[in-house]
């Protein structure tokens, strides 16, 4: 078994959104983003996996595949089928969510 704590050790960058791998295997990945108030990952697709979004901390606006853009904060579950696009923006506070995939790339699998 492995346990983390998702609202300790935070770890925020100053230019670009930060993406902590809390686990990474063949099964699947779990990944931690930080996102400092104005910061957001761009649009992009994951093409072999639903993506499974869970926020932690902060609010942020979260767009899918038809392109409008939604207030999620705490406690909010997105998921965004394989292939659909989506970006993320934190607002005026930190934001912290949890990006759950399944599978891993291929460089990740050896």
């Amino acid at each position: 078994m492995k346990a983390f704590s998702v609202h300790e050790n935070l770890v925020f960058h100053d230019k670009n959104p930060y993406a902590e791998p809390l686990v990474v295997n063949k099964e699947g990945r779990i990944l931690r983003f930080m996102l400092k108030p104005g910061q957001s990952v761009v649009e992009h697709t994951a093409p072999n996996s639903p993506v499974t979004i869970m926020v932690i901390q902060g609010t942020g606006r979260f767009s899918g595949g038809e392109g409008q853009e939604d207030r999620f904060g705490p406690g909010a579950l997105l998921v965004f089928e394989p292939n659909e696009p989506h970006a993320i923006r934190a607002e005026e506070e930190p934001l912290v969510f949890l990006a759950f995939l399944h599978g891993a790339p291929i460089a990740q699998q050896a």
